[in-house]
């Protein structure tokens, strides 16, 4: 019994030891800290239906850790934006809210086994500024990028089979990625003294006539940085792989004007543009320096300022294009003469607007110009005229639950993610279906 009781004590307090051993090895592997080189972060940026938005920004660690050593509370991310345009620059700083973080590539991509990087992905919504990497400047009514300077503080340990690695500040940034907005290319163009740049998305060369749709900006993304074209809203979807499986690759042309497509000769929006000439000269020459542009599916649209544009163009080469979709369209209805009307009846055209617009108000632009088209006889002229402008991807609400509603404007939102559709010939045909299917040899 005596020998038995001892035999079990030794056991006991073996065990004793061995557990107060792994505890202390334990402990002295946390209290261990290991030496990294200094953080760096990269973002990235997302085109939104309200605009563009940093979604998430790369931290570089300087060191692998393991899959599940990062958490959303390892980071702060502290952000101040500021504006080099205006007299006080600075717009506004604050924390941006985490709520997703993982161990990732140097691409931002999750890691197998372990990683030098950590993707901190960070709440966006239209009411979150923080996000944004552009400003409106009221003084001159245009858009540009403006500087984010992020500061990413860690607040817990990160554990590593090394040691831990604390106190790590990421406030270098080392570039950054702009998603879709960079598979276009720019350039510029200059007829009669009138200069436009203009971003393009070319199509993988496939041995067969490709379309090209042109996309003519809003008010607010004029300049001379043509990525505003296509980021000040959604406009760079064109090029996204659902919108590119409509017309099995089309090109896409975004030309910028360097103030308003509505600076006419005599005053603004007066049913003329001192652009005009420079853009069709524009559109021709890169449909003549890209040979496989099928010249029969040349599609026009433009949202506001730009739809504006899209009526001018129409008017004055109605058969030079296949179709058009003006969005917002804000050509006046008493500025298209009967004559006008007529010229372009022949044309399909698909006007986008909601009824909520107070900037283009529907009754004096696109009903009556859409109802004399049909009175003139037009067989293929169409409108979608929303209620409103919601957000339709269920991830934005108002206090009572109900969809976040955007200014009544802003239908374009609708066209970038082809949420247009009617009943056509029996069939219910959404807008890229639409254009897909236009040619001038039809």
């Amino acid at each position: 019994m005596l020998k038995g009781f001892k035999k079990h004590a030794k056991i006991a307090l073996l065990c004793t030891i061995a557990a107060g051993t792994t505890l202390s090895f334990s402990e002295g592997v946390q209290a261990k800290e290991v030496k990294t080189k200094p953080a760096s972060y990269q973002t990235v940026t997302k085109i939104e239906d309200w605009g563009p938005a940093i979604t998430k920004v790369i931290v570089e660690l300087g060191r692998p850790v393991p899959l599940n050593s990062i958490t959303t509370e390892t980071f702060n991310v502290h952000v101040q934006r500021s504006d080099s345009r205006l007299q006080n620059p600075f717009i506004e700083e604050g924390y941006r809210k985490v709520t997703k973080a993982f161990v990732a590539d140097k691409r931002g991509n999750p890691a197998v086994k372990t990683g030098k990087y950590a993707v901190l992905e960070m709440e966006v919504g239209p009411t979150v500024t923080l996000s944004s990497p552009m400003n409106y400047n009221m003084s001159s009514s245009l858009n540009d990028w403006v500087d984010s300077k992020y500061t990413i503080t860690q607040q817990e340990n990160i554990l590593t089979p090394a040691g831990n690695i604390t106190g790590l500040i990421a406030d270098t940034f080392t570039g950054g990625v702009r998603e879709l907005v960079d598979d276009f290319g720019n350039g510029e163009a200059t007829y009669g003294g009138v200069t436009l740049t203009y971003a393009d998305y070319k199509p993988a060369k496939d041995k067969q006539k490709n379309p090209l749709i042109i996309w003519l900006h809003g008010m607010g993304e004029g300049g001379t940085d043509p990525t505003i074209a296509i980021s000040g809203n959604k406009a760079a979807n064109f090029a996204s792989e659902e919108v590119q499986s409509y017309f099995n690759g089309a090109y896409v042309l975004a030309p910028q004007t360097p103030t308003y497509w509505m600076d006419g000769n005599t005053g603004f929006g007066d049913g003329t543009s001192k652009y005009e000439d420079a853009l069709m000269s524009l559109i021709k020459d890169y449909v003549a320096k890209n040979k496989d542009i099928d010249t029969d599916r040349i599609l026009i649209g433009g949202d506001s300022n730009g739809g504006y544009m899209t009526m001018l163009m129409i008017r004055d080469n109605p058969d030079y294009f296949a179709a058009a979709f003006p969005t917002c369209e804000a050509l006046k209805d008493t500025l298209i003469t009967d004559e006008e009307i007529l010229s372009m009846k022949e044309l399909p055209i698909w006007f986008i607007s909601a009824k909520t617009d107070t900037t283009v108000p529907v009754s004096e632009y696109v009903v009556p110009t859409y109802n004399r088209l049909i009175e003139a006889g037009a067989k293929d002229v169409h409108m979608s005229l929303f209620d409103n402008v919601i957000d339709t991807t269920g991830l934005y609400k108002k206090t009572d639950g109900t969809p976040y509603e955007y200014d009544g404007h802003w239908s374009w939102i609708y066209v970038y993610n082809n949420e247009v559709s009617k009943n056509i010939n029996g069939k219910t045909t959404t807008l890229m279906e639409w254009l897909a299917g236009q040619s001038l040899d039809k």
